[in-house]
């Protein structure tokens, strides 16, 4: 353990091992790729939407934030959700 600027984190790690010397827990395969970023032919009639303005936008996300995990400090909050307005912004998902 090492005392980072955040406070304490893990510096020296590895995976668990059984007698034999193999991982105990299986190797995870990489993820493929995510739906959401793959192109998609929608039907114009079927891809109606809120876009919400980006305050509003801000609004719904701390709610969600606070609900989900009271424990989060102020400036967490500030950060996830500055995150997530870019990443909303650059897909179109809120208005300027």
């Amino acid at each position: 353990m090492e005392d980072g600027d955040r406070g304490l984190k893990a510096s020296s790690v590895r995976l668990a091992e059984g007698a034999d010397g193999t991982p105990l827990t299986p190797p995870r395969p990489a993820p493929a790729a995510s739906a959401a970023a793959v192109p998609r032919q929608v039907d114009s009639d079927d891809s109606l939407c809120d876009v919400l303005g980006a305050a509003e936008f801000i609004g719904e996300v701390t709610e969600v934030l606070l609900q989900a995990a009271p424990s989060l400090t102020g400036e967490q909050i500030l950060q996830i959700r500055g995150g997530l307005a870019g990443f909303a912004k650059s897909r179109g998902w809120t208005e300027s």
